[in-house]
């Protein structure tokens, strides 16, 4: 078996001008369908990638990703964050805490939950620092009894910074004759955030001291530190290494990690993707049964062809490779142009919707756009493979075919 003849002989069948005039239109759907699906579900998964990283980085970038909650204070938490930091994909660890509590402005009341930092570390660790505006993020001092509001929230309760408003926690209840009194205090606004995301809406940032203050704790003591990972996503990964970790350094403690407030949004978005992806793939599917349609018709008038070659020697394993490569030629010019179009679409998309007048965000607002090398490869590896699954059954009848009844009447 001689595979180069094979292909050769393939390709001039596949330049070859079709004496059906039928096999070549259907031949031409089956590269448009496969040029077609290839390209948009480029563009779709890219399109769809560049939501979920906006997403990670807007609402997982502003919330703990992953939490540690011991039972008991931490007598020294530099030790367990040294031995922390040298886990992989941990890119730094401060003490936080957090509480369910209302804000309530002159004019109106929220529910918000409260997270207590140390500005000097979560600066460096934290996105929000850099998407706060005036630099308030520097006014989150201890005992200062300033708060950090996201912009909408501001909105809601009418305020400004320099403003005052009361916090008030339901941790640190105390009990008078008149009932349970929840623990408050007032705080002046240092300034706002805006995360471009729900957090904007529901999130106010104290510093570590006045938050536990305010829950009517012991400044000083420390029992949750905050996980900040290179990659969010790591955190399911994360949390066995980290309880074995704790277990190991005799801790008794929880950890937690952003899936338990914001695990069915990713998860929805996860779900839209691959949706998506398997609906456009099926565009691929169809092309390569009209690749099996067009090889058939190719087989059924190269009968007497055939015949000769398999005179002449050519094995049936030949054989079937001469309609394999054909057929696979086909899926190539595809593929290769759905790459080429794909890609340069995703690169110049919003450019190209700008020209047209279409804004699918809103004025002003870009379609957020993430290319996979990854996915790349997967696509155009998922395509080469279907299309020659695709041409396995018109080879199999090619290479079936007697000579001496194929040429009876020749």
């Amino acid at each position: 078996m001689n595979p180069a003849l094979s292909c050769f002989i393939g390709y001039r069948y596949w330049r070859a001008r079709k004496s059906n005039a039928f096999a070549s239109f259907i031949t031409f759907f089956a590269v448009s369908g496969i040029f077609l699906g290839v390209a948009a579900l480029i563009v779709v998964s890219s399109v769809m990638n560049g939501l979920e990283g906006q997403l990670k980085q807007r609402i997982l970038g502003a919330i703990p990703q992953l939490t540690i909650h011991t039972a008991a204070p931490l007598s020294d938490w530099h030790q367990l964050e040294t031995r922390l930091n040298a886990l992989p994909g941990v890119k730094g660890v401060e003490p936080s805490i957090f509480t369910q509590a209302m804000v309530q402005s002159a004019s109106n009341i929220q529910a918000v939950a409260v997270y207590g930092v140390f500005p000097e570390t979560d600066k460096s660790l934290s996105p929000l620092a850099a998407h706060t505006f005036n630099e308030a993020f520097k006014l989150l001092k201890d005992s200062g009894y300033y708060v950090l509001l996201g912009n909408e929230l501001a909105q809601r309760l009418s305020v400004v910074p320099g403003d005052k408003v009361r916090l008030l926690s339901g941790e640190g209840v105390v009990y008078s004759p008149f009932g349970p009194v929840p623990s408050q205090r007032t705080f002046t606004v240092a300034g706002v955030f805006e995360m471009g995301s729900q957090v904007d809406a529901n999130v106010a940032y104290l510093h570590y001291s006045d938050a536990r203050r305010l829950m009517r704790k012991t400044s000083a003591d420390i029992e949750d530190l905050r996980v900040f990972l290179t990659d969010p996503f790591l955190a399911p990964e994360l949390a066995q290494p980290v309880e074995q970790l704790l277990q190991d350094q005799g801790i008794d403690a929880k950890v937690s990690d952003w899936r338990d407030s914001y695990g069915h949004l990713f998860a929805a978005v996860k779900m839209e993707k691959n949706m998506m992806s398997l609906l456009l793939s099926l565009i691929i599917a169809v092309a390569a049964f009209n690749i099996v349609s067009a090889l058939v018709m190719m087989v059924v008038d190269k009968t007497a062809d055939v015949a000769v070659l398999k005179t002449q020697g050519l094995s049936p394993a030949a054989v079937m490779l001469v309609f394999i490569s054909q057929g696979s030629m086909n899926a190539l010019v595809g593929l290769i142009l759905g790459l080429v179009v794909g890609v340069s679409a995703t690169l110049y998309i919003n450019p190209i919707m700008s020209a047209f007048g279409l804004h699918i965000l809103g004025a002003g607002q870009q379609l957020p756009v993430m290319l996979d090398l990854g996915q790349l490869g997967l696509i155009a590896v998922g395509t080469v493979v279907l299309t020659l699954l695709a041409t396995l059954y018109p080879a199999v009848r090619a290479a079936a075919v007697q000579p001496a009844n194929a040429l009876r009447y020749e």
